[in-house]
């Protein structure tokens, strides 16, 4: 058991409902989650008072398995929760659509490079004493319908804030809302703010009082993104008396309680995650000020062992100072392509041995891997298979690795697989494609670091952020990808990568669909290839401008002051 509660230095509550800690802990789905692990070890790393709330998730995401025609299924996942968390002594009760659920927090510490700590919390229902389906409510990210969503939120937003009080964290003085699915937070601040004045229903007075306390960063423009459920629903979920259902201008949005808009308005500072996202965000909620804060990655984390090594003898301190990535202009040619190789062989002798495949260490490799929603289009590079037999032939050989998850219950994503499968054996005898199953950060850091190209292909503009690329850079890997999210920021033509087609979409789907592929099929027979296999002095140029641009910018330690500077202690 934890010790007992006590009083913290910790100012600032951090709200997810996923976070990648370990990679042996599936407590995360994707990005969203990754984000949130890397945000952890820098405000670590920088000294920040933060302390982390999110789900246990006993059952995690899901196992992928893909059987040999693609198709996706998947399985639930075990881990054994006492190996990597403390159990913590209090026990705090929410009440769920009228019943007492009864939650405990497992801690976990992330240990910063100079030692100081950030706990992260993970909410736990599975307890006795709850029915067997209230325990069931933390076992499962994204898993369920909607009521299972709806109670899920309330376990993390409410039971949250009840859990971090009982803890001790009695000095907070703001919360970070990642996503809105922590949003119901909101309303239990609000029911504090009545408590502490006496009354007996919430007033606009306190909501008043609540919104200097809240931050929300919101990551999708895409509508799936955004949580809301029917008013019955969610009222009876949270228990809303006739206080909060008189200020449904707090939350209602087209006739449903929306999670988005519970955040954006009860918080002081909001924010997309790219300038790009900023601006499209501003035109979905022409209403509120928003402004733009840009992903980063958590460098430490996602720089390969090789390339480790070199920045530590030609870069010392770049662990503490991402911004001293810059030097990486400096570091020898020749070491750069030897860090470099050595990445790419461990790449390729892992996927030959785990697959059976015969990927060619000296062959260009193109990465792709994200999860699979159709927006993504995974699928674009393989549109043509004819023009890409044509490129290998004319301009050289090259192979592409692919991973990534749909969701469960995705089924255009999961035909996006299939069609990735159909196109593999179509080109089997010209070129090398290979799709690695059940994609996690431990796959995600070999290949970030060991392909020679990472492509991202999202529609316009629906890529809020993306941070796969941030990653590859970090590690002397240049883009060719669509001018949306980060890469509007991070690109510079022939200097840090490619740009996939125009600046705007034209409005056509398939018009866009098109002239994509064409770019990407142009730039890879004419620039990419002749490059990489005969001007590998630019090439080498090129990857250390990756790192030197981009790996000393895109990173959670910018990140982080940047969210300390303009949201925290303001």
């Amino acid at each position: 058991m934890g010790d007992a509660p006590h009083m913290s230095r910790e100012l600032i509550a951090y709200f997810t409902m996923e976070m990648a800690l370990d990679p042996r802990m599936p407590t995360y789905s994707g990005g969203l989650g990754v984000l949130a692990g890397d945000t952890i070890r820098s405000a670590a790393d920088l000294g920040a008072p933060l302390a982390g709330v999110t789900l246990l998730h006993r059952k995690g995401y899901m196992n992928q398995h893909l059987d040999g025609a693609g198709w996706q299924t998947e399985s639930t996942v075990s881990w054994p929760v006492e190996a990597f968390l403390k159990e913590e002594s209090p026990r705090v009760n929410v009440d769920v659509d009228g019943r007492h659920v009864t939650l405990r927090a497992w801690r976990y510490d992330v240990r910063g490079v100079d030692g100081h700590v950030v706990p992260v919390y993970l909410l736990d229902a599975d307890l006795p004493g709850n029915s067997e389906w209230d325990r069931s409510l933390t076992d499962k990210l994204y898993g369920g319908d909607f009521y299972y969503r709806v109670c899920q939120e309330v376990v993390l937003g409410i039971g949250g804030v009840r859990m971090l009080r009982a803890l001790g964290h009695t000095g907070l003085r703001k919360f970070h809302m990642n996503e809105g699915h922590a949003a119901f937070l909101t309303l239990e601040l609000l029911d504090e703010c009545r408590r502490e004045a006496g009354r007996d229903s919430i007033t606009r007075e306190d909501v008043d009082s609540v919104r200097p306390k809240c931050i929300f960063t919101t990551h999708t423009p895409v509508a799936a993104g955004h949580d809301k459920f029917a008013l019955d629903v969610a009222s009876r979920a949270v228990g809303m008396g006739p206080d909060l259902l008189g200020m449904q201008d707090l939350f209602m949005h087209e006739g449903m309680v929306n999670m988005t808009y519970l955040a954006l308005n009860l918080s002081h500072y909001v924010n997309g995650v790219a300038k790009r996202h900023g601006e499209v965000s501003r035109v979905m909620f022409p209403h509120y000020t928003i402004d733009a804060i840009t992903n980063g990655i958590h460098a430490p984390t996602w720089v390969c062992p090789p390339f480790a090594a070199l920045f530590d003898r030609y870069i010392p301190g770049w662990r503490q100072d991402a911004f001293s990535l810059r030097y990486a202009l400096n570091i020898p040619r020749d070491e750069v392509w030897d860090a470099h190789m050595q990445a790419k062989r461990t790449l390729v002798e892992r996927v030959n041995r785990e697959l059976g495949a015969d990927l060619d260490p000296t062959a260009l490799t193109l990465g792709f891997a994200r999860r699979m929603a159709p927006y993504k289009r995974g699928d674009l590079l393989l549109s043509d298979p004819d023009r890409l037999r044509s490129i290998a032939e004319t301009a050289g050989p090259f192979q592409i690795i692919y991973a990534g998850k749909a969701h469960p219950g995705d089924t255009d994503g999961k035909e996006i697989i299939q069609r990735i499968f159909r196109a593999r054996d179509t080109l089997k005898h010209e070129i090398k494609v290979v799709y690695v199953p059940n994609y996690e950060v431990d796959i995600a850091k070999a290949l970030v670091s060991g392909c020679d190209v990472w492509m991202n292909t999202p529609q316009r503009p629906l890529e809020a952020s993306g941070t796969s690329g941030m990653k590859a850079a970090v590690n002397g890997v240049p883009s060719l990808s669509v001018l949306d999210g980060w890469w509007v920021e991070g690109h510079i033509e022939g200097v840090t990568g490619w740009s996939i087609g125009a600046a705007q979409r034209s409005g056509d789907e398939r018009t866009d669909w098109f002239n994509d592929a064409q770019s990407i099929y142009g730039k890879l027979e004419h620039v990419i290839l002749p490059l990489v296999s005969t001007h590998r002095h630019r090439y080498i140029e090129l990857m250390r401008h990756c790192i030197a641009l981009n790996g000393s910018f895109f990173n959670t330690h910018r990140m982080v002051q940047q969210y300390i500077q303009k949201a925290y202690f303001v």
